[in-house]
């Protein structure tokens, strides 16, 4: 018998604490029972598989990554914006390891929810790239050389990556000054 209260968005928010705890690559169905104390079966009442989980997980992060983004960028311009929004991710990435992953899948073009969560996390960095001039398709490809550096920058700090004698935050704050000078001198192709 399922557990009373439980329904497809307690699972989701449980499998996202549940991800911060043990890592996105160690979240399963089996776990996941585990911790609501039910039989796996009766998690299929209120997800189809593990790739549905991880696909609802994936909407789940997209949104709060989407709104970290969002209020860091508001009423911000230029190095200021940028500075915030890329600091804010890393604090969302620290504070979240295990759902920080999911962030990182392409949404599904049939999950309208995860689509617009999407577009508003990128819409942030949009926002941020209009004061520097870039828009079109320039402001992909500056979007893209965000996502990259900053989603590099948190991977390798995660893992322990970042053994050479510096300040970890002093090295962040220089890839961010890159990134200011990068976008102050873009030119568009």
């Amino acid at each position: 018998m399922p557990r009373a209260g439980l329904t497809p968005a307690t699972v989701v928010r449980e499998a996202a604490v549940l991800a911060d705890e043990v890592g996105h690559d160690r979240l399963t169905l089996a776990a996941l029972a585990a911790r609501l104390g039910v039989a796996l079966p009766s998690l299929y009442k209120h997800v189809r598989g593990v790739d549905a989980l991880h696909q609802k997980l994936a909407v789940l992060a997209t949104t709060e990554i989407a709104d970290v983004l969002t209020s860091a960028a508001a009423g911000r311009a230029g190095d200021d914006a940028l500075r915030a929004v890329a600091t804010a991710y890393r604090a969302y990435a620290r504070r979240h390891p295990g759902r920080y992953p999911a962030t990182q899948r392409a949404p599904d073009p049939a999950d309208p929810e995860h689509l617009a969560a999407a577009e508003r996390a990128v819409d942030a960095i949009f926002a941020i790239l209009r004061g520097y001039g870039i828009d079109g398709d320039a402001a992909v490809d500056a979007t893209r050389m965000f996502r990259a550096t900053v989603h590099g920058f948190v991977t390798l700090e995660a893992a322990g990556g970042f053994g050479l004698p510096r300040d970890v935050d002093r090295s962040f704050d220089r890839m961010i000054d890159g990134l200011d000078l990068a976008y102050r001198g873009w030119r568009s192709r």
